[in-house]
């Protein structure tokens, strides 16, 4: 049976909503992020050297990165759900947002976050400094980039609702933590009614709210 070893208000959600969706058995071994670096937890170090979430066992098998693991998944226990016929234009849709979750999507993300975190992290008396630093860098490099991809997302949500078909497949389920994570953190609701429908959708589905249950307290779901 396939272990996910979940983090908190991470990647690792998506993992359990995937299986949800495809009704396979799995077991989770919850981990915790540090309350003041919010890094995930050294014991993760020991199911793999990078002790990142999320990670997968199942028998002597472990499988880092999520994109990965949704292949892997998909690869032995799909049996041809979620995932388009190859050789289709959505099947090629399919892996370009597959990959791009993580390769072109979170990058932005990652740096908005950290940059709204260096005023607070930083000693009393240079906050300021680091502020005014922190919100150029924001207004002038990071936000331009968010929106741009934002735009892109609403602009491809608005042909079908999905990314790769008129259908929900994994593609979906990979994108949905961009999606929520820039609802939170970047305004990507405002005027962006293909993003809020698709956010909508997929919180209504049953596998997700059964994921959301079985993998505790998510911030990103009221996104």
């Amino acid at each position: 049976m396939i272990t996910v070893h979940h983090l908190n208000n991470s990647r690792s959600q998506r993992i359990l909503w995937l299986l949800e969706e495809l009704g396979v058995p799995y077991d989770i071994r919850f981990y915790k992020r540090d309350p003041k670096t919010m890094q995930a937890p050294p014991a993760l170090k020991k199911i793999h050297p990078l002790g990142k979430s999320p990670i997968v066992t199942d028998d002597d098998i472990t499988i880092a990165e999520t994109g990965a693991i949704v292949e892997y998944i998909l690869e032995r226990y799909g049996q041809g759900r979620l995932i388009p016929t190859v050789g289709t234009p959505e099947r090629r849709q399919f892996t370009y947002w597959l990959h791009y979750a993580e390769g072109s999507a979170m990058p932005p993300l990652l740096l908005k976050l950290i940059f709204n975190m260096l005023p607070e992290k930083s000693p009393f008396f240079v906050r300021p400094i680091v502020k005014a630093i922190s919100g150029g860098v924001e207004k002038q490099l990071v936000d331009p980039q968010l929106k741009m991809h934002m735009d892109f997302w609403e602009s491809e949500l608005s042909r079908s609702g999905w990314f790769a078909g008129p259908n929900l497949s994994a593609a979906d389920i990979q994108m949905s933590f961009p999606l929520e994570a820039a609802a939170t953190r970047a305004d990507a609701l405002i005027g962006r009614p293909h993003i809020r429908a698709f956010l909508e959708r997929i919180h209504a589905r049953p596998a997700y709210q059964r994921a959301l249950k079985k993998g505790g307290p998510y911030e990103y779901a009221n996104s």
